[in-house]
This record gives structure tokens, C-alpha cells and sequence, in this order.
């Protein structure tokens, strides 16, 4: 009897700390898929779209390490269960957005929610399974299912918009974080740590504020001119903000980020590997909905296929990941995952650039980068966790989730001014002297968003339209593979550097 119910309440603890983290990782792959369809149905912009993704992001990164904290003190469970209400909340409040800015505050909200509610799952699972052999086998099917969310979050999300529409793709998760919340009531039990550290309030403002600051500077200097006093100014208090970020946390006692930890060579190199995945190949999901909808005019549902292929070897590669990690050391498969990535990138490039280019022309270049991503992922986790002592891992956790995800941020923007620009360059040249620069800024974004009433009425044919977008997203290709290409090297000496000591 003891032994069934310890069983059921070990299922019923994994299974609620796994559905929290398949409605975190499906909120990132599924939503890029609708961003589309969103544009048009609140009549938003290519700015919008880019800060529909971008406050989810930047907001997870704000209050991520703050949760793991406030768990520590408040209990585990409780800010867990507090979260995923939270997150069922603003869930339903995106799910009923009627315009642009409320859509955009709505996923801030869900994004704090959700960062806390993940970061959470960690801490319940260590608490929930204290034998090493149980924590292993949770923490691996915790881990699948996270990858289960983010490699099959576009088809489903493809597949919920076409059976109903866009809004349940946020709507969903209302009904499964009440499942969630029954099942953390009922199976898992509270834990808290006396010892727990003090809030580290100003660094993670000063943080937050330095991404968000860079962020805004990066997705609105084409309109305002990067020269503009305003885009100035922002960009000077981002810098300013992460000079005071580095400044408190040398100074504090209980600091978020204990930046002694990047002088060992494994954490760093392998911090590396973070931010060389989250370079180009996550913030391009964002974008690549748009070539396929917009450029190629496929169906959201046959998009959300043609992105399987992108998504899934990161699920699939990552015990072969484990093996070769064993046999060669992490130095040498995360600089070789990132260098895989790059040259996914690259292959996409020239599916891009040929005659006649479509999803068959990019098919190999995104299984080779997703497979880079998976050899890459695991082994990043592993060996920054592992490089630090026990008392440290859950900071080397946080550090290596939040270099993630303050690179992701920062690349949607860049990724999105590089796509914009260019349109912007090419129509330039198409339609010389007919229009203003505003004017033409105006249609590079109504290009992108697939606006073709206005596209005919300049009277640029459709044909010219893709071929001006698949160029373009060539650079934006062309930045990704190269830029990570040049993190793999870094990665590389990193790591290396250590060998030598």
C-alpha cells in the first residue's frame, strides 16, 4: 500500500511539473507560426510582432532568477502553484486581446508568469525526488517533455489555428494549468530553505533594464533614426544600466550573478555554447513563418510541417549528444554544434538565394542546423551546471538560462532590422523617386506581413516580391551562420585555455 502510493505520488508530481514545462517551451515554438495571421486580424506592424515575442522573452529573463529565490524563502510549491495561475490568467487575457498593445503587455505579464513557473519545476523536481536514481529518471523525462513542447509547438500550433483560430494558442492553457495546479496540490509536497539567500532586487532591475533598453534602441532607431537624440539616450542608459549591473553585483553580498564564476574555462566555454544557440537559430523561428507564409505563400498548417524538420532534430540528437560528450569531452561537441548550426544556416542561405527556392531548397539546411542545436543543447547544460561546486548550480543554472535568453532577445531585434532594412534597401532601388522614406519603410513592413492590396497598387509584381524577400532573408541567414561560426571559435579557445593551464 505505502509502495502504491508512493508511485501514484510520484506520477502525480512529474506529471504536473512536466505539464508546466510543455506549456513553457509550447509558448515559444507554437506562437511564431500565428504572428502572421495576429499582424493582420489587430491590424498590427512588423514592430509588433517582433515585441509580441521579444516581452515574453525579456520578461522571463527579469524575474527569472528572482523566483528561484522567492521559492527558496516562500515555499516551492506555493510560488509554483501561484505562478501557473498566474500564467492561466494572462493566458486567457492574450487569448482575448482586441489590439496590438494589449496583446504585447498581456505577454510581458505571461512571460513572468511562465519564467517563474519553469524555473520552479527545477526546484520541485530536486525536492520532490532526493534519491539520485529517481531524480535522474525525472529529470530525464522532465527533459523530454520540455523538448516534446519546443520541437512540436509549431505543428500544433499550426494545427489549433486551423481547426479553431490564433487565440487558442493562448487559450489552451487555461484548462491545462487548472490540471496542473490540481495535480501540484494534491502530489507534490512543500519545501523551503531556511538558509535562502536575500533578493537581489537592484541587480536584476539594473538587468532588466539594460536588455530592455538595447532591445527598444535596436527594433525602433528605423523609425526615429539612430542618430535621434531619443535613440541615443536609450542606448547610453543601457549601457549605463549594465555598468551599474556589474558594479552591484561585485558589491553584493548575495548576488544574482557571482561573476567569479566565469574565470573557470568548462563555465565559461560553455556559456558560450548558450549564447551561440540562442545567436541565430531560436530567434530565426520567429522570422521563418514569414518567409514561408509570406514568401513562399504556404498554408500555416503546411508551415508549421515544413518547421518539424527545423525543430524535431533537437529532440531526436541529444543522447548522441550525451555519447559523444563521454567519449570527446564538452570542448569539443559544443564548439562542433555551434559550428553545425552555422553551416545550417549557411546551407538555408543558399536555399534561399537560388531560382525557384522553396521549403525543399532550405530542407537540408535546417536539419543540419537543428542537428547542431541538438548536440549543442545538453552538453551546454551539463557542463555549466557540472563546472561549479553544488552550492553554485542552481546560479550556473540561472547564469546559463538567462544568457539564453538576453541573446534571444536581443537577435529577434537584430534579425528583425536586418530584414527590414533590407527589404527596405532592394524597393528603394525598384521604385526610385516615387517614394518617400517613410513611405518606403511603410511598404518594406507591409511586404513582410503579406499586405498584397497594397503591394499590387504600387505595382511590383508578386514574383519580384518573393525574390526580394528570399534575397533578403538570405542576409539575414548569411548574419546568423557567420556570427555563430564566430561564437563556435570562441567556444573553442575557451575551452581550450584550460588545457593549456
Amino acid at each position: 500500500m505505502n509502495k502504491s502510493l508512493h508511485n501514484k505520488g510520484y506520477n502525480g508530481s512529474l506529471m504536473a511539473v512536466c505539464l508546466a514545462a510543455l506549456m513553457f517551451g509550447f509558448e515559444i515554438s507554437s506562437v511564431p507560426v500565428s504572428l502572421p495571421v495576429i499582424e493582420k486580424e489587430l491590424h498590427g506592424n512588423f514592430k509588433d510582432i517582433q515585441w509580441i515575442m521579444n516581452s515574453y522573452t525579456i520578461a522571463c529573463c527579469t524575474v527569472l532568477m528572482a523566483a528561484g529565490t522567492l521559492a527558496d524563502k516562500y515555499g516551492r510549491k506555493r510560488i509554483f502553484m501561484y505562478n501557473i495561475i498566474l500564467f492561466a490568467i494572462t493566458s486567457l487575457i492574450c487569448g482575448l486581446a482586441y489590439n496590438m498593445p494589449t496583446l504585447i503587455i498581456s505577454r510581458f505579464l505571461q512571460g513572468l508568469s511562465g519564467g517563474a513557473m519553469f524555473i520552479c519545476t527545477i526546484a520541485n523536481l530536486s525536492n520532490q525526488f532526493p534519491e539520485a536514481k529517481e531524480r535522474a529518471k525525472a529529470f530525464s523525462v522532465w527533459g523530454v517533455i520540455v523538448g516534446v513542447g519546443l520541437g512540436f509547438g509549431p505543428i500544433i500550433g499550426s494545427a489549433i489555428m486551423t481547426g479553431l483560430n490564433w487565440r487558442w494558442i493562448f487559450l489552451i492553457h487555461v484548462p491545462i494549468s487548472l490540471l496542473t495546479v490540481l495535480l501540484s496540490y494534491r502530489y507534490i509536497t512543500e519545501s523551503k530553505d531556511s538558509n535562502s539567500q536575500k533578493l537581489d532586487v537592484w541587480g536584476i532591475l539594473f538587468l532588466a533594464a539594460s536588455v530592455f533598453s538595447l532591445t527598444y534602441f535596436i527594433i525602433q532607431s528605423s523609425d526615429a533614426g539612430f542618430g535621434s537624440a531619443k535613440m541615443v539616450l536609450v542606448l547610453l542608459s543601457s549601457v549605463v544600466c549594465f555598468i551599474i549591473f556589474l558594479w552591484v553585483e561585485k558589491k553584493s553580498s548575495y548576488p544574482m550573478f557571482d561573476i567569479s564564476v566565469f574565470r573557470i574555462s568548462n563555465f565559461s566555454g560553455a556559456i558560450m555554447g548558450s549564447i551561440g544557440m540562442n545567436f541565430s537559430f531560436w530567434p530565426f523561428i520567429i522570422y521563418l513563418p514569414i518567409l514561408f507564409q509570406t514568401g513562399f505563400g504556404y498554408s500555416v498548417i503546411f508551415t508549421g510541417f515544413c518547421l518539424l524538420a527545423y525543430t524535431l532534430p533537437s529532440l531526436v540528437v541529444p543522447p548522441l549528444a550525451e555519447y559523444l560528450t563521454l567519449r570527446f569531452k564538452a570542448s569539443t561537441v559544443i564548439p562542433s554544434g555551434l559550428f553545425l548550426i552555422g553551416a545550417g544556416f549557411l546551407f538555408m542561405r543558399y536555399g534561399c538565394i537560388v531560382e525557384n527556392a522553396s521549403w525543399k531548397t532550405l530542407l537540408g539546411g535546417m536539419l543540419v542546423a537543428g542537428i547542431g542545436l541538438g548536440l549543442t543543447n545538453t552538453p551546454v547544460t551539463n557542463t555549466a551546471t557540472g563546472a561549479v561546486s553544488n552550492d553554485r548550480v542552481g546560479m550556473a543554472s540561472g547564469i546559463d538560462t538567462s544568457a539564453r535568453l538576453i541573446t534571444l532577445a536581443i537577435n529577434i531585434a537584430v534579425m528583425g532590422f536586418i530584414l527590414i532594412n533590407g527589404i527596405f534597401r532592394n524597393i528603394k532601388k525598384i521604385l526610385p523617386g516615387h517614394l518617400n522614406i517613410e513611405e518606403l519603410h511603410s511598404l518594406a513592413e507591409k511586404i513582410i506581413s503579406g499586405n498584397n492590396s497594397f503591394i499590387n497598387k504600387i505595382g511590383i509584381p508578386a514574383n519580384q516580391i518573393k525574390i526580394l524577400l528570399a534575397n533578403t532573408f538570405g542576409d539575414v541567414l548569411l548574419f546568423g551562420g557567420l556570427g555563430v561560426w564566430v561564437l563556435a571559435l570562441c567556444s573553442f579557445w575557451i575551452f581550450h585555455l584550460k588545457q593549456k593551464s
